[in-house]
Parts: structure tokens; C-alpha cells; sequence
């Protein structure tokens, strides 16, 4: 009945506006409540929520075991998607069909690259065209849009810049540059590689395990699964990497690689976008001594969490250098380990197996990059040039129109002889 009452109150307003503002008033805080309810019930869904679709598909794939494939059926890629996801739904649900949550176990994949044909596929995963990407990162010469600062703090031992980029396609871009005092590039180089102690400084990251590797080029795939916020699900990453070495100059590349023999699960969620690839190299100390005893660390970052982007690069602005404060104690800690003579992980030994390019195959792909972004410039360039007749012919037509008040007609008729000029121009 109060209800009632306040919508008759309302409609007994004296004019449409007040009726109308008055509604608005009335009806956004219920919109408002609708919107927080359906957040609040995608946060903190139970998961028995997605055990009916489960036990569903787990019906179907049994249902079509037992039965003969027919040729039509066997060309739907629904049913050939659920005979891939039923063993992964099996191991996710426990004897009480309550479903899961601890990290899975690293699959039993091949870790030494035993034979030449799983050396060659792992080496190719990251190749050298992701170098000469990187390295044309490195130099800004990609010929993305600019970056644009968005970070600069700095503590006695560390300095950090931070900057971000949108493309038209895709999730925003980061760039960063981390310069660590009395920090030798080899050892941030294996700091960074080193899964093993990741685990002891990064809180995020809540599981690692190394898929397959290569003792020849150092390749590696390794699954990491990251800590999300609580209203998020966590985020499982199937990572390719590498690192080639130019004199004490590091080139690591990290990037989202596929990878079959690890099924998809509902909890944690794959990223299948991922980059994040860094230059390691020594640098002049901000001492002022002269001496490269410092390291900078250039770092390309980029990934679609599923998370829409706004929100994303509101959540990286504010906890980013928190992030990054974290990272130098674990530096330092990594640093006395090594100095006691402690041995080294899998992944810190597998991070010394660099492929050796020359300086000159660098400047080679720089040279490339020139090129390439000469080229662009220059079909931009013809692009607009081919757009200034037709700007000129239509200004000179709005300036005819405008002079000549001869009436619509006689305007639309300019105009529309304009707009023929212009696609005259086009087509040549």
C-alpha cells in the first residue's frame, strides 16, 4: 500500500517534468539495488551452482558412449567439446558432487625434452620473432600508439616508471622501468625465472609447475596459477619462455603459449592472452660514480583476464606499486641466498641457458624496424594525402553555399555536385 501511495503522490505532480523527475528519482535507487544484488550473487556464487550443468554433461557423455556416432553427429563440436571436458569434470567433483578448489596437480609431462621432436616443438613455441618483437618494443619503434606516464616513485635502492597505452584492439598496454642499485643483470635475470622462490615473495602466485622444457635453448612451458581478488575466480596461465643474450644484454620473453595436454577447468580460469616479456641490462648507477652497478629491467606487459578493461586499469593504477615494492626484498633475499652458496632451482639453472645473438644481428632487427615503421608512416602519409583534394573541394563547396543565399536548392545542389567531385577523387 505504500507503494501505491507514492506512485499516486507522484502522478498527482502538476507537469510531465515533475512526474517524469520524480520517477527517475524513485526508480534509481531500486536499479542501483538490482545492480548490487546480481554483483554481489556473481561474487559470491556457491559452487554447487554449476554442479547441474556438470552432472548434465557428464550424462551426455555417457549417453554418447554408448551409443554408435553417426557422421552428423560426430561433426557437432558441442558433443566432441563435452568427451574433452568429462575427465576434467570428474577429477573437480569430490564423492559429495561439492566441487573443488585446491590448485591441480602439475600434469606428468615430459620435463627433460628427451627426444628431438619435443625440442624442436617447445623451441618453437618462442621464437625469433618474438626477439625482434621485443626488441622493437625495447627501441619504441613497434609502431603502437605513445605511451603515456602514469608512474614515477622511487625508494633509496629502487626507482620505478610506469606508462600505459590502449590500442584500438585489445586490453591496455604497460611499459615500465625498474632500476635496482648494486644488482648485477644475472642475478635479476634468474630472480626473475627462479618459480621456486617466486613463490616465497610473490603472494599471487599460488602454484607453479614446469610442463616441459628445453636443455638446448633453455625453452620453457610452465603453469602458474594466479591469486585473484574474492570476487574473481583464479587465473591459471599456460606460459612460454625464453631468453637470448647479447654480451650481459638479456632478452626474456614470457608470452600465454597453447597447450593441449592440460585440459580447461571452470575453476581456475585460463588466460590465453598473455605477455609480459623484459630487457635485463646493466646501467650507470644513480651514485654518480660512473660504474654499471646498477640494473634496469624494461619491462612489455599486457593480458586479458576477463575482466573489463576499465576496471582492470583501475585495479593496476592503484595496486601497482604496491606490487612493486614487494619485488626488491625478494631481490635482496634472492641475492643473500645465492651469496650462501645455496643451490640453484630447476628453473634459476634452466634461466642460464640463453641462445647467444651478436650485436650486429641486433642492430640488424633494428634496421627492420625502421624500415618497417618508415614504411607505415609513408602509407599513412599517401593515405592523408589523398584526403586533402577531397577536404578541399568540400570546404570550398560549404564556403560556395554559404556565399551564394540562393535558397536550400541551390545549396543542395553544390553539395551534392561536391560529394560527387569527392568520390570522383576516391576512386582515383
Amino acid at each position: 500500500m505504500a507503494l501505491w501511495s507514492i506512485l499516486l503522490d507522484i502522478l498527482n505532480r502538476p507537469t510531465i517534468g515533475d512526474i517524469v523527475a520524480e520517477l527517475v528519482m524513485f526508480m534509481a535507487p531500486l536499479w542501483i539495488a538490482v545492480i548490487i544484488g546480481v554483483l554481489v550473487g556473481w561474487a559470491w556464487k556457491p559452487k554447487w551452482a554449476n554442479l547441474g550443468r556438470e552432472l548434465l554433461d557428464s550424462s551426455v557423455n555417457k549417453d554418447s558412449a554408448n551409443t554408435v556416432p553417426s557422421p552428423a553427429s560426430s561433426s557437432i563440436p558441442t558433443l566432441n567439446s563435452l568427451k574433452f571436458q568429462l575427465p576434467s569434470c570428474i577429477s573437480w567433483i569430490a564423492d559429495d558432487g561439492i566441487q573443488k578448489d585446491s590448485p591441480p596437480a602439475p600434469p606428468s609431462l615430459s620435463a627433460d625434452c628427451s627426444s628431438k621432436q619435443s625440442q624442436k616443438e617447445s623451441s618453437g613455441i618462442v621464437n625469433e620473432d618474438d626477439l625482434e618483437h621485443l626488441c622493437k618494443l625495447v627501441e619504441e619503434k613497434d609502431g603502437g600508439p605513445a605511451w603515456i606516464q602514469m608512474m614515477d616513485r622511487s625508494t633509496p635502492t629502487m626507482s620505478y616508471k610506469a606508462w600505459r597505452r590502449d590500442p584500438e584492439n585489445g586490453p591496455p598496454q604497460y611499459r615500465s622501468s625498474t632500476v635496482f642499485e648494486d644488482a648485477t643483470p644475472e642475478m635479476v635475470r634468474d630472480f626473475f625465472w627462479d618459480d621456486e622462490f617466486r613463490m616465497k615473495w610473490d603472494d599471487m602466485l599460488i602454484h607453479a609447475a614446469t610442463l616441459e622444457e628445453c636443455p638446448t635453448t633453455g625453452t620453457m612451458i610452465v603453469q602458474w596459477v594466479r591469486k585473484f581478488p574474492f570476487f574473481c575466480s583464479d587465473r591459471e596461465y599456460i606460459i612460454g619462455r625464453r631468453i637470448w643474450e647479447s654480451g650481459r644484454l638479456y632478452y626474456c620473453v614470457t608470452k600465454g603459449v597453447p597447450c593441449m595436454s592440460v585440459p580447461r577447468r571452470n575453476k581456475p580460469r585460463r588466460v590465453d592472452l598473455y605477455y609480459s616479456s623484459w630487457c635485463v641490462r646493466a646501467v650507470e648507477s644513480k651514485r654518480g660514480d660512473g660504474q654499471l652497478t646498477a640494473c634496469e629491467v624494461l619491462l612489455f606487459h599486457h593480458e586479458d583476464m576477463g575482466i573489463p578493461w576499465e576496471i582492470a586499469k583501475l585495479g593496476v593504477r592503484q595496486g601497482m606499486w604496491g606490487a612493486v615494492k614487494k619485488i626488491e626484498p625478494g631481490l635482496r633475499a634472492y641475492q643473500k641466498q645465492r651469496a650462501a652458496g645455496d643451490p640453484l632451482s630447476r628453473c634459476a639453472f634452466m634461466a642460464q641457458i640463453n641462445t647467444k645473438v651478436s650485436a650486429d644481428y641486433l642492430r640488424s632487427l633494428e634496421s627492420n624496424a625502421n624500415s618497417s615503421l618508415e614504411a607505415a608512416t609513408q602509407d599513412s602519409s599517401k593515405k592523408s594525402g589523398g584526403n586533402i583534394p577531397r577536404m578541399l573541394v568540400l570546404g570550398g563547396a560549404i564556403a560556395l553555399a554559404c556565399t551564394l543565399d540562393r535558397g536550400l536548392l541551390t545549396k543542395a545542389v553544390i553539395f551534392g555536385v561536391a560529394r560527387r567531385f569527392a568520390k570522383i577523387g576516391r576512386r582515383l
